[in-house]
């Protein structure tokens, strides 16, 4: 009986012990690291990830922007903090793909991070100037063949997304037009919108409000299917260029080393929070396809970031590109 007694006390203090250390973490506010300016939409996608996170974590979640070096600076800050759950990288196609193949800082950091969850994606669009010449993507790639140098594309950062996917553009159409390098988003905007600029490269969702304010030309996605924000802009495979594909995903990281069982927590957080419904409706309005749950894992992030690696990072080496 003495023996049954000590036993059951033994498994209620263990049993209490193993509880009191899962609720351990997290015990102080979490900070997630976006490598891009306040604003942007990585940056607006944080702090709605941020705002339902606290709820699933019971502690407030802080958003810091670190920018700088192709996003390298922010990437490499988060992948040297302790690992310990409580400073996450959220990122990009730019942030952990681009970055990487030219700065050695973010190609160490980027390879030594352990992934929690992919996010949502939208797609990269081709967007033009209401005054150019060709009315959808057909007639634009027969133009940009017609008129080879002629017309100018806004890039932003060596490597960025938009930089890329001008040079596939390029490579899969065989056509040539000058690129330009700008700061920013909002720079590039407000000069296609006063046709100071002929195209750009962008994410889908950063030139939403211009398409359908009619201030400029949707000409076509870089996705295998149609975006649903915009389902009557056609994709690359559609207009006679097929298999271009860029989309502008993001996750969710921390530093190697962080325990498994922080990371699951963690995990179950971004699951919760994308299956909110007020989290889901602003995320679509923003133009975001959500993740499925199945993706939404260590192992489906780990999975589609190394095929990403696989096919981008020799294309950006073998097109010499370099840091601004």
């Amino acid at each position: 009986m003495k023996l049954t007694t000590l036993a059951a006390a033994l498994a209620v203090t263990l049993g209490y012990v193993a509880g009191a250390h899962g609720q351990a973490y997290p015990s102080r506010p979490v900070t997630i690291i976006v490598p891009f300016p306040a604003g942007g939409p990585t940056d607006t996608l944080a702090r709605i990830l941020a705002e339902r996170m606290h709820t699933s974590l019971g502690q407030t979640v802080i958003v810091e922007n670190v920018t700088g070096a192709g996003a390298s600076i922010g990437v490499s800050r988060a992948a040297q903090a302790a690992p310990d759950g409580y400073t996450l990288s959220l990122g990009n196609w730019t942030s952990h793909v681009g970055a990487g193949a030219m700065y050695p800082a973010a190609h160490d950091a980027i390879l030594e991070m352990e992934p929690v969850s992919r996010i949502s994606a939208t797609p990269l669009m081709i967007v033009g100037k209401n005054a150019l010449p060709p009315k959808d993507a057909k007639e634009l790639i027969a133009w940009l063949k017609a008129n080879p140098g002629k017309a100018s594309a806004a890039t932003i950062g060596a490597g960025s997304g938009a930089h890329v996917c001008l040079l596939y553009f390029q490579q899969k159409t065989g056509t040539s037009f000058e690129l330009v390098p700008y700061r920013g988003g909002a720079p590039v905007m407000q000069d296609l919108v006063g046709e100071q600029i002929d195209m750009f490269c962008a994410e889908a969702s950063q030139t939403l409000s211009f398409v359908r304010g009619g201030k400029i030309k949707a000409y076509a996605v870089m996705s295998k299917e149609r975006w649903p924000t915009l389902p009557d802009v056609p994709t690359m495979d559609e207009v006679g260029a097929p298999g271009m594909y860029i989309s502008f995903w993001n996750g969710l990281w921390v530093p190697k080393g962080t325990p498994k069982d922080v990371i699951a927590k963690l995990d179950a957080a971004v699951v919760d929070t994308l299956a909110d419904p007020a989290v889901r409706a602003r995320l679509t309005e923003l133009g975001h396809v959500i993740a499925t749950r199945e993706e939404q894992t260590p192992e489906g992030l780990a999975a589609f970031h190394k095929a990403e690696i696989d096919k981008w990072w020799p294309i950006i080496k073998a097109a010499n590109i370099k840091p601004d």
